[in-house]
């Protein structure tokens, strides 16, 4: 506890609420902006290129360097803010917290909750297009049963696209919900500071976190191919959900006086925090790094190929890393 003094005594000449405020409301235009430009660019880049001869091998890059962002913003930035808001000083003193690592037990939450969606919605799809068909096998009398498409075989190969697509498109969206978990979490920690000092650089650092994540975020809807309408209603959603947690966070605030340290908020800090991590994990390792790494025809069958999508992918993991030592 003398530990927890002494932190409030070194922040206390950097709280200034009025000056706090004023780079609140710059930092919501600001990550707004940077937002929108780093989700819409892989996707407007996608149409323009699309039908093109190295548009497959472009989109095949984003996406992996897009991985590489997603799997570092969970282990190096959302996975040890969780751990650190429930390990902090007002609240690891108290029951149930100091007797278990929690942290660790919701992010693996997070990882089962994203495995059971997936397999769902895949068996679902698997379901609906195919169905047992029984033949006879006349040398052994006995009757066995294959997989054959409904409706006969000539839709083998639009049904396997079709799949491939929505597979595509489960992807992009339970992405989107891990990445707006997040997103929440900082835009509500930054609007409840009142620490100048803090909030300066934050502003800075996440307007770089969120042109990275959008990037990778914006490889996977240009890829899953949704409509207009729906592609644009996902990039606004991810490009005004820092914002408005930023203003929900000013609200808080205001109405209850809570800041960064009281014990509530971190238990949300942590737990958010930590089921985002373990669905961004998830994703990042099964849906994006193993399908293009070991089911990809295209990556499969040139090898130049595939150590340039391993090195987007190094370069996607170090470029938000490297973005830890500020935010």
């Amino acid at each position: 506890m003398a530990e927890c003094v002494r932190e409030m005594g070194e922040g206390g000449a950097c709280r200034n609420g009025s000056a706090a405020a004023h780079m609140k409301v710059i930092s919501v235009f600001t990550i707004f902006v940077t937002s929108m430009v780093g989700v819409s660019l892989p996707v407007m880049l996608a149409r323009y290129f699309k039908g093109k001869s190295l548009y497959d091998m472009a989109i095949l890059l984003i996406k992996c360097f897009a991985a590489g962002v997603i799997l570092a913003t969970s282990l190096v930035h959302v996975l040890p803010d969780a751990f650190a808001a429930l390990a902090d000083c007002h609240l690891a003193s108290h029951h149930p917290w100091k007797d278990f690592p929690f942290a660790g037990l919701v992010t693996l939450s997070g990882v089962l909750m994203a495995l059971l969606v997936d397999t769902v919605a895949t068996s679902h799809v698997h379901h609906s297009h195919y169905a047992p068909v029984e033949t006879d096998e006349k040398e052994s009398g006995a009757a066995s049963w294959t997989i054959e498409l409904v409706g006969g075989r000539d839709r083998q190969v639009d049904t396997v696209e079709e799949f491939i697509s929505f597979k595509q498109r489960l992807v992009s969206q339970v992405l989107e919900i891990g990445i707006i978990f997040h997103s929440v979490i900082i835009g509500v920690t930054l609007g409840m500071s009142q620490n100048v000092c803090t909030i300066r650089p934050l502003v800075l650092a996440l307007a770089f976190h969120q042109i990275f994540e959008g990037l990778g975020l914006g490889g996977c809807i240009a890829q899953a191919g949704f409509r207009f309408r729906t592609t644009a209603y996902m990039c606004f959603m991810f490009s005004v959900t820092t914002p408005m947690g930023i203003i929900l966070g000013m609200v808080l605030f205001s109405i209850t006086g809570y800041d960064d340290r009281n014990p509530k908020a971190l238990i949300m800090e942590g737990l958010l925090g930590s089921i985002s991590s373990g669905i961004l994990i998830y994703m990042a390792l099964v849906d994006l790094i193993a399908v293009d790494f070991f089911h990809n025809k295209l990556m499969n069958s040139n090898s130049s190929l595939k150590r340039v999508s391993f090195i987007a992918l190094t370069l996607g993991s170090a470029s938000m890393s490297l973005l830890a030592l500020w935010a």
